[in-house]
This record gives C-alpha cells, sequence and structure tokens, in this order.
C-alpha cells in the first residue's frame, strides 16, 4: 500500500521562490486592489513566499540557510527585477509581509557574487528605488521600514553617495521636522548616517555643496 500522498513537499529552489514571490507582487495590481478577496488572496501569497524567502536566506531556527541557496536567491532577484517590486509594492503590503520584506533586504544585499554585491550593483542601476524610499518618509504607514531599508543602502559608499548629491537628499531637512516623532526620529537617524558613514564622500559632497547645506541648516 502506498502512502506517496503523506509525503512533505519538495522545498522549493532558489528561483521558484523569487518566481513565486515575482508572480504574487505583480498579482498587486490596480484592479486587483479594488476587488477586496481577490487582494486578500494575493496578500496571503505574498506572505507565504516572504516567509520562505525568510527562511531561505536566514533559517527557521533549526536549519542553518545554506550559503549556495543564498547567493542564488540573491542573483535571481536581481535578474527578475524583484527587487524593484518589492520596494515600489511595499505601501500597499500588510504588516508583517512588511517586516518579513525589511528582513530579506538587509540580507540581500550582503550577497557577494564572486567580487560584486549584487543587489547594491542592480541598486546602482536603478536609483530610482533609492529616491522612492526616500520619499517614503512621506507615509507614516510605511516610513519606519523605508528608513531601515535606506540605512542599510547607506551602509554602502555608492548608494550613499548617489543620495547626498540627489534631490531627494533636500527632503531630510523638511522630513526631521515632521510632526509624528517617531517618523521624524528615523529620518534623522537616516540623515545623520548619510553624514557619517563615509568620511571621504560626505567630505566631497560638502566641499562641493557647503553653501547648500549651511543654507538649509540654519533655516531648520
Amino acid at each position: 500500500m502506498s502512502f506517496s500522498f503523506f509525503k512533505p513537499s519538495r522545498p522549493k529552489t532558489p528561483l521558484e521562490v523569487v518566481k513565486a514571490t515575482k508572480v504574487s507582487l505583480m498579482a498587486l495590481d490596480i484592479k486587483t486592489v479594488v476587488e477586496v478577496k481577490a487582494l486578500e488572496k494575493a496578500m496571503e501569497e505574498i506572505e507565504k513566499n516572504f516567509v520562505t524567502m525568510r527562511c531561505m536566506l536566514s533559517g527557521d531556527g533549526e536549519v542553518e540557510p545554506n550559503a549556495d541557496q543564498v547567493l542564488q536567491l540573491a542573483t535571481e532577484v536581481c535578474k527578475e527585477d524583484v527587487l524593484i517590486l518589492l520596494v515600489h509594492k511595499l505601501p500597499i503590503l500588510g504588516w508583517e509581509a512588511r517586516k518579513d520584506l525589511v528582513h530579506c533586504w538587509s540580507i540581500l544585499l550582503k550577497q557577494k557574487v564572486d567580487s560584486t554585491y549584487c543587489c547594491v550593483q542592480f541598486i546602482e542601476n536603478h536609483f530610482e528605488l533609492l529616491d522612492f524610499l526616500v520619499v517614503c518618509y512621506d507615509n507614516k504607514e510605511v516610513a519606519l521600514h523605508c528608513g531601515i531599508m535606506l540605512r542599510e543602502c547607506i551602509k554602502f559608499p555608492s548608494l550613499a553617495r548617489y543620495i547626498l548629491e540627489s534631490a531627494s537628499f533636500e527632503l531630510f531637512f523638511k522630513f526631521v521636522e515632521l510632526p509624528t516623532f517617531d517618523v521624524a526620529s528615523d529620518a534623522f537617524s537616516t540623515f545623520k548616517d548619510l553624514l557619517t558613514k563615509h568620511l571621504t564622500v560626505v567630505s566631497e559632497y560638502l566641499t562641493a555643496h557647503y553653501d547648500e547645506v549651511y543654507t538649509h541648516l540654519i533655516s531648520v
């Protein structure tokens, strides 16, 4: 007598996890958001896929993550443009999904394929993602999540340099004075990291933009 139907399902490969995550995120289109039941189903799929991704990246408490799978996952996330979806869909995700996304984001950025941080390189080719995260400080529902993601990005000189030299940087002078204390404090933490993490980058920026920064500082 066969009991094959009791066998546990085969664990997904990194590629399958990324593909499933991409499909579930893309399901959050305008039409889906309008249809409550469809939205709920899409959210459930996203949360399930994020949990799977999180376990693959950091283990489940009993089994340590497989280093090769982690690198493959990071590579596929870039190949499939999933990083773009993770950022742009963040504002409409539920709390648990956002929490898992932020956790995965910090691990993904640290993955080095050969001598390259593949996810950082991807963001270097899509700097608009950083602008989007900065602007999200205006949305108190996701501001703290975006703040964590930004500070993870700022750990890398090339990404910190972009934010400093972009028009988005000026927004921090506004965000640190927002009426919501938690958001303003978080924005200040990000602002501080931008000006202290990479002294050479900051020195070059201040040398070129001292008058602008000074004007903003005295007006705060």
